[in-house]
């Protein structure tokens, strides 16, 4: 890993880019000083939650801000649309979507839940779809998400199916499988599934799941409209919309893309019932297509989404651009993960060719965590005291038979950890050391005071 930090690569590697190949690939002194606003001594092992943003990045946004304040007339009306239509057509090449027409930029993954959703519920409120058809969903997507499905699905007849996944992970084919039951449960009674919603990447507990063939059965199973949420793709796993094959996909850009927060984009990918999308918040846009509406949503700040043709030059600066990142970053949180694991004498929650730039490690079962207060209490107490900020997740055994164990007991615990550019080796020293401390001491999660 240290060697992995310390060069970003000599080789030649060719990649579509809209700006010239640069001569000399970024250094570590150049990383270290991108994000030197980083706040000194906390291992961030958390890039998964929030994201980051360099210092040539926020030097590009305030530019966007002051040309805004200096002269806002001249900004709107001669380059707020040109600069996000250079935005939108640096995404669309990333994406490869067949048009700039597809692609949206929003705020964020939750502002894309409400957009599909409230099209979904419109249906069901006039009649298109019939009472208790179904949208299908996993359980653990993300929270603003279900509370979208609640807000315009179910309170206009929809009814909604979550699909149970099982963690620890062992393969894709186990998701494939409970999906497909999910369908099957979708369609009972003569129901139609209308809407599915899949994560590309699920949060927490978090995984890569094989989202092309899940829209696949999708389509096999007469499924009329598939949602991919892929909150943390961008930047992490390769995106091809038309290979993925989703009626919508989002990913947010301020995550692993390196943006500010906050931006996304939604593809949308063009259909008869591209009309019927349109954005939550109401301009004098209205009814001119979706990424027109989502250009101009009152006044405010555009200047994230402004920035990003400024990150495409920023990434391009690592050997091999986005694509180099996202192997590094990969092939590190997974080295990390196995030394944490190794170290603690407990297991990952998925092969590594199911994580990306994130993966779960279970706790030592010493910690007695029993349920998500206990994380609570730990998570703030690593943050209070040793300066490292990581999401917990309590996993509750189903089978206590089969669930994983270390040599005192059944491991409920896990650790969600993020490499990105930035981390170092003795960030997730620290983590390991702070466990193991608490291990050696005999405390436990219950004993944890954060004050």
């Amino acid at each position: 890993m240290d060697s992995d930090h310390r060069e970003n690569g000599d080789s030649t590697h060719n990649h579509v880019s809209k700006k010239p190949k640069l001569s000399a690939f970024i250094s570590e002194e150049e990383i270290r000083r991108e994000f030197s606003h980083h706040e000194h001594g906390i291992a961030r092992i958390n890039n998964g939650s929030f994201g980051c943003c360099p210092t040539s990045i926020i030097a590009a946004q305030k530019e966007w801000q002051l040309r805004f304040l200096q002269q806002p007339d001249d900004f709107y009306f001669n380059h707020l649309r040109k600069g996000l239509l250079e935005s939108r057509t640096v995404v669309k090449e990333l994406i490869n979507a067949d048009s700039v027409d597809e692609v949206s930029l929003i705020d964020n993954a939750t502002t894309a839940a409400a957009i599909v959703l409230q099209q979904i519920g419109r249906a069901f409120a006039q009649g298109k779809f019939l009472k208790g058809d179904a949208v299908v969903m996993l359980h653990c997507a993300f929270q603003s998400v279900k509370k979208s499905i609640q807000a315009y699905v179910t309170q206009s007849g929809g009814s909604v199916i979550e699909v149970q996944l099982p963690f620890p992970l062992n393969s894709k084919e186990e998701i494939v499988s409970e999906f497909r039951k999910g369908l099957e449960k979708g369609k009972s009674n003569g129901r139609h599934v209308r809407l599915a919603i899949i994560d590309h990447i699920t949060s927490m507990p978090c995984v890569v799941v094989p989202v092309a063939e899940l829209v696949k059965i999708c389509r096999q199973e007469g499924v009329d409209q598939v949602f991919v949420d892929a909150a943390h793709a961008i930047g992490s796993v390769p995106v091809d919309v038309k290979e993925i094959g989703a009626d919508f996909y989002v990913s947010n850009l301020h995550k692993w893309f390196f943006c500010p927060p906050s931006v996304a984009f939604l593809y949308c990918r063009n259909s008869p019932l591209s009309s019927e999308v349109h954005h939550p918040v109401v301009s004098h846009e209205y009814g001119n297509g979706l990424a027109i509406e989502s250009s101009w949503i009152g006044t405010r700040d555009y200047s994230s989404q402004l920035v990003i043709p400024s990150v495409l030059e920023f990434v391009n600066r690592f050997d091999d651009g986005i694509e180099g990142i996202m192997t590094r970053n990969h092939d590190n949180v997974v080295q990390m993960g196995e030394m944490l694991a190794k170290s603690w004498g407990t297991n990952l929650g998925a092969p590594p060719d199911m994580c990306a730039s994130m993966i779960m490690v279970g706790l030592p079962s010493r910690l007695c965590i029993t349920n998500e207060k206990d994380t609570e209490r730990l998570r703030s107490y690593l943050r209070v005291h040793h300066g490292i900020e990581v999401p917990l997740h309590y996993q509750a055994p189903t089978d206590v038979e089969c669930a994983p164990r270390d040599k005192d007991g059944l491991i409920t615990g896990y650790a969600r950890i993020s490499h990105q550019v930035y981390n170092i080796f003795d960030d997730y020293c620290k983590f390991r050391d702070a466990i193991n401390q608490l291990v050696e001491q005999r405390r436990t999660c219950k004993m944890l005071f954060t004050e």
